[in-house]
Order: C-alpha cells, then sequence, then structure tokens
C-alpha cells in the first residue's frame, strides 16, 4: 500500500490514495458488472505509476488517453498525478487531425489508448513528442501485472498544473486549459459543500469523462467522500434507468440532452428512480417541461454554470428554487465569486443590466498551455477570468446566462441572446429540440432563425412558430426563418454546435 502520508492532501494523487487507504475494502468504481473496492482500484494505480516511470515519465510528463469511459481513464488520471506528470484526456469524436493538433500541442509524452480508437490514432502520421504507445485493453494489464506497485509518489506543490483540458475549439484552435491540484481540490470541495456528498452516495457518471462535467462534476467529489462511482462506458438512456435501479444511484450529471433523452424513453414512467435524490444538469438551461417531467418523478434537479477554465461550476442553482429561478444558473459556489463587467471592464452592480461574466477563486485555470497571450486576454484586473459569457444578476443575487459572446445576434441594432428564444421555443408541443442561430440579412443586419427537431409525426410552419411566440417574445426576437432537422449536431458534452448549424 502506498504510504498515504506523503504528499500535499491537496495534491491529486495524495487525497486519492488516502481515501483509498481510508475506505479500502468499501466499492470505489463500477463498470459493466465490475466493481472495483478503494483498496484493489489503489493497488491498479500503484502499478500503472510503476509502468508510466518506466517508461520515463516523471514530473511535468504529460500523460493522454484516448478512449470511451473506463476504469483505466480513472487510473490514469491518478498515476499520472502520483510520479507528478500531466494528465490530458482526449476527445474521441474529434478527427485524426485534430486529435494530432492536441497531441502535439500539448508534447503528450505517453498515450494510452482503448481498442476501438487505435485504427484512428494510427492514421495521425506525425506525433514526435510521444515516446511511449500503450494499448489499453489486454496490454496495459499484461503491463501491470508485471509491475510492482510504486509506492514513491512524487511531491508536488498545489499550484502546479495536473491536467490540461482542451476547449472545444468554436472560434479557432482548441486552448489547453491548465488545471492545477489545488483547482481540482477546490472544486471537489464546491460541489462537496454544495450538495452534501458523503461516503453514501453512488454516482452515476454518464457523460464522457474527458470533458470536465463528466469527470468533475459529483465525480471525483464523490471519490474524495468514499462513495461508489458508476461508469457507463458512453450514454445510453436505458442504461441509465437500469443503473439508477441496480445500483441505487442517488446523484447524477448530465446535460439537458441527456436529461430529454432519458425522459423520452420507454422505462421512464415505470422505473424505480426513487434513491435519485440529486441530478445536476450544466451545459445549458432546463426547459421547464424537463423539470415538471423529472419533478413529476420525484428527482430534485440543479443547474450549474461553468466551463473547463474553473473545472466544473462556478454557480449551482439549489433544487428548490429550480421552478422558482427557471433558467437561473444559480448562485456562486462557496470557494469562487462572479461578477460582471460591461464593454469598458467596468463593474455592473445594477439588476437585470447584462454583462461578461467573470470568475475568480481557488478553482480558476491559471491560463492556457503555451498561450501567454491568450492568457493574457481571458484575464481583467485583479485575477478575474474573462468567460465570454454574456448573463445578468436578479435582485436576489441569482445568475442567468444569455449567452455566449459570439453568439449574440444584432438584429435592427436591438441584441437578440439566443438562449431565451430558445427557451420559449422549447414549450412548443411539437418540437423535441431547438436551436437559434443568426443570419445575414440584408435589411436588418441579421434575423433571427430557428433550427428545430420535431417529435415524432409533428409538423410545424414558420407562421405557426411565429403565431405561437407572439406575445411571449418581442417583435425583433420573433424567428424569421425555420429550418427543420432531423437531428442537431452536438459537441462531445452534449452542446449543440452552432458553428455547424451556420
Amino acid at each position: 500500500m502506498i504510504d498515504a502520508r506523503k504528499g500535499s492532501p491537496r495534491g491529486l494523487a495524495a487525497w486519492f490514495m488516502r481515501r483509498a487507504h481510508l475506505s479500502a475494502d468499501r466499492p470505489a468504481l463500477t463498470f459493466e458488472g465490475i466493481t472495483w473496492r478503494y483498496g484493489v482500484l489503489a493497488d491498479r494505480i500503484a502499478r500503472l505509476a510503476a509502468v508510466l516511470r518506466a517508461g520515463g515519465v516523471g514530473p511535468g510528463d504529460r500523460v493522454g488517453f484516448l478512449g470511451f469511459n473506463h476504469p483505466d481513464f480513472i487510473t490514469t488520471l491518478v498515476a499520472t498525478a502520483h510520479v507528478g506528470g500531466i494528465f490530458v484526456p482526449l476527445n474521441f469524436r474529434l478527427t485524426g487531425a485534430e486529435l494530432g493538433y492536441i497531441i502535439n500541442d500539448a508534447g503528450i509524452h505517453t498515450l494510452l489508448v482503448c481498442r476501438e480508437h487505435l485504427e484512428l490514432i494510427e492514421g495521425v502520421q506525425d506525433l514526435p513528442s510521444v515516446r511511449q504507445f500503450i494499448a489499453v485493453d489486454g496490454g496495459l494489464d499484461a503491463l501491470m501485472t508485471a509491475a510492482l506497485p510504486d509506492d514513491d509518489q512524487a511531491a508536488v506543490d498545489e499550484h502546479d498544473v495536473a491536467a490540461i483540458f482542451y476547449t472545444s475549439g468554436t472560434t479557432g484552435r482548441p486552448k489547453g486549459a491548465m488545471l492545477t491540484h489545488q483547482n481540482i481540490w477546490a472544486n471537489n470541495l464546491n460541489w462537496n459543500l454544495a450538495f452534501d456528498v458523503t461516503g453514501n452516495d453512488t454516482m452515476l457518471t454518464m457523460a464522457p469523462l474527458f470533458h470536465v462535467g463528466g469527470l468533475f462534476v459529483l465525480t471525483t467529489s464523490t471519490f474524495l467522500m468514499g462513495g461508489h462511482v458508476v461508469v457507463l462506458k458512453s450514454f445510453d438512456a436505458g442504461r441509465v434507468l437500469a443503473d439508477v435501479e441496480k445500483y441505487k444511484v442517488t446523484i447524477s450529471f448530465g446535460v439537458p440532452a441527456m436529461m430529454l433523452f432519458v425522459s423520452q424513453h420507454e422505462r421512464f414512467q415505470a422505473a424505480d428512480l426513487s434513491s435519485l435524490r440529486l441530478f445536476v444538469a450544466g451545459g445549458a438551461p432546463v426547459p421547464e417541461p424537463l423539470l415538471v417531467s423529472y419533478a413529476a418523478r420525484g428527482i430534485p434537479v440543479s443547474q450549474c454554470y461553468g466551463m473547463s477554465e474553473v473545472v466544473s461550476a462556478a454557480t449551482f442553482l439549489e433544487t428548490d428554487r429550480a421552478r422558482a429561478k427557471l433558467n437561473s444558473a444559480g448562485r456562486p459556489v462557496m470557494l469562487a465569486d462572479v461578477m460582471l463587467i460591461d464593454v469598458e471592464g467596468v463593474r455592473i452592480e445594477t439588476a437585470g443590466e447584462r454583462g461578461e461574466i467573470c470568475i475568480r477563486g481557488d478553482n480558476v485555470t491559471p491560463g492556457y498551455w503555451n498561450l501567454p497571450e491568450a492568457t493574457a486576454l481571458s484575464f481583467a484586473a485583479e485575477g478575474w477570468f474573462r468567460s465570454g459569457d454574456i448573463g445578468y444578476f436578479d435582485d436576489e443575487g441569482f445568475l442567468y446566462v444569455c449567452d455566449r459572446v459570439k453568439d449574440m445576434v444584432i438584429s435592427g441594432g436591438e441584441n437578440v441572446y439566443p438562449a431565451e428564444v430558445e427557451s420559449v421555443l422549447f414549450e412548443h408541443p411539437a418540437i423535441a429540440n431547438v436551436a437559434v442561430i443568426g443570419a445575414p440579412d440584408e435589411k436588418w443586419g441579421e434575423r433571427v432563425v430557428a433550427v428545430a427537431v420535431l417529435k415524432p409525426a409533428a409538423s410545424l410552419t414558420l407562421d405557426e412558430l411565429q403565431s405561437f411566440c407572439d406575445g411571449r417574445l418581442a417583435r425583433y426576437k420573433l424567428p424569421r426563418e425555420l429550418r427543420l432537422m432531423a437531428a442537431l449536431p452536438l459537441n462531445a458534452s452534449g452542446k449543440v454546435l452552432k458553428r455547424d448549424l451556420r
């Protein structure tokens, strides 16, 4: 067993292994019907640490992981921290060229790849930084079986970088948000303080682990408390319902699209979901009809607001305020502050006035990997991180996120925030999913375009949609064009790719 006394208690490997020492016989992680207890998981981490160290990974070296959700995603994360390295999760939905850019930008030393993605990575021609490839399914087990557990935990400072999460790259090349050991520690505390996570909780992880939402919204905080984490290889609505029943899941996280697919499953009404005390939703506001559906099943829903650069969350909404504060992202987490600034960088104090959301706290990134200029531009005075999102506070201090700065539509000189329009459109009985974008317009500069996915057997015309919105939206906010699609393009975290729609 690794000496749990070594390392800063805020160091990712130190706290994880200390928890494993305290809770050795408790269930830690379940994947595809197999459960690892904390002691067994810790032994696997120590053996993987030995494999990494033998392969030349040392302090500051980057270790990548490419694959679906898998137990060895977690073991690689912790083992990398154990040897003082930096973990870099990779989005398996990217193309070979996109992956190649990130691997080279991060300078990944050792790359672990799951079986399903070996062919994809083999097609990437030029990866000069990679010294070692390890196949997760098969080769890794043999290496770990032969290795002796490594108990020489590297000393880390809490401000050392523990992981690099690449942003989705909606405007150009993706940037690597550096997350320190302190950032991750603060994020865990934020979630535990917000929702009283305990060792008796069972967390269902359905979102992709390579995204901060999948990994850092409740998943690592559940490990910190000695709880049980059930990991799905990939999202499947039927499997979600089955696993909630089987493992008596108490907490989970997903994006609204996942919530929608679960609610539309044929077993949603009949499944035993009584154990589920909390569902945290992020990535976009949850439409009221979805909140109603979940409330009818007795499932409390909390909405949150965050991004890779703040590990996962800057604000959260208490479950008992979900309907009263519809579409609100809530109030700041315990260990972070949130404010708004205007275009001149001046702090906004007036309720209802829109501005750019800025965050400051122990969970905020120190910056972007190898991008000092982008880092400098992302921070306002006094260490406030500029999110690039537009929002406002109501008179009780609850935050409402309007849109990304770049997604705002300016029609006839008026600002139109797509999220506001989408919230109304979601109420239309024919609409299953919808996104609002701007399109060039000779008269108005831009016009509002609704791109909708209809429910089975439903039909909808632009006139019908405008009539539905009349009285709910100002005239300049009304959709002037309606496009119908079979499905909206989504990124790995379930967010609509509006650049693709445009």
